[in-house]
């Protein structure tokens, strides 16, 4: 079963697409800024990681430029409600330094699964090595 990291500050966000990745047959982690999401996939790498971009401690765009340090193959999906940038603004920056797809709230949670179904069936599943 696919592994999946999810990243945001905002709890109940976490728990709904928590429940809905779970009920697509997900296995689901959470975690509630970029730094707390990077010691968990350092200590068990995830199979995608899915990240809000504005958080406190550490926000989505320095999350990515730090994970992509040191994994350059873990899919990533970006989500975002904007903030100083238009939301697209911010999915294009993070898709420069290695986002594979990205969301603006509020998004479709079924093209949220779709699109995290189609990167994990391109990618190696990172417990089965």
């Amino acid at each position: 079963m696919a592994q999946i990291l999810l990243i945001d500050d905002d709890e109940d966000i976490r728990d709904v697409l928590t429940y809905a990745l779970q009920a697509a047959g997900f296995a689901v982690r959470q975690a509630g800024n970029g730094a707390e999401g990077l010691a968990q996939h350092s200590e068990q790498p995830a199979d995608l990681i899915i990240t809000d971009l504005l958080m406190p401690e550490r926000e989505g765009i320095e999350t990515i430029r730090e994970l992509r340090q040191t994994d350059r193959q873990v899919p990533v999906i970006v989500i975002t409600g904007g903030g100083p940038m238009p939301p697209q603004a911010l999915i294009e920056l993070a898709r420069s330094l290695g986002a594979n797809a990205g969301f603006a709230k509020p998004f479709s949670v079924k093209e949220l699964i779709e699109a995290a179904s189609g990167l994990l069936a391109a990618a190696p599943v990172a417990g089965s090595a």
